[in-house]
């Protein structure tokens, strides 16, 4: 992280923190709302840890941008949880297949921008 980036990047983390505190469910039962808010903590924590080896500027410009998204997307439908990918048509191939590979683009093309932090796996 370079001087230039980590005010941002703190002033995000600190504000993460701050929407967690003041989660409420959107559905109002005092349980979800409690999962939903150790879910944004949990989260945050994983992935600032994750990405704070990262010191290319254009890589950290990224993420700062895709956790801005995630907080815009998590505040306007009340819930914290990642948005479903839409899948390219054709794109359940099977795995030995030709058209495999040429899928496998596709799908990382349609990963939205809030999920770059994401593998394939998870």
């Amino acid at each position: 992280m370079t001087a230039g980036t980590r005010p941002e990047v703190l002033h995000l983390y600190r504000q993460i923190f701050r929407i967690a505190r003041k989660w409420q469910a959107a559905s109002g039962l005092m349980e979800e709302t409690i999962k939903e808010r150790e879910y944004i903590v949990d989260e945050a924590r994983k992935l600032f840890h994750r990405n704070k080896q990262i010191t290319d500027v254009a890589m950290i410009k990224e993420c700062t941008e895709e956790c801005k998204a995630r907080i815009e997307i998590g505040l306007h439908y009340r819930n914290p949880y990642p948005r479903p990918i839409h899948l390219p048509p054709l794109g359940l191939a099977l795995p030995h297949s030709k058209v495999f590979r040429a899928q496998e683009k596709l799908r990382k093309q349609a990963k939205p921008v809030y999920l770059k932090s994401y593998d394939e796996i998870s």
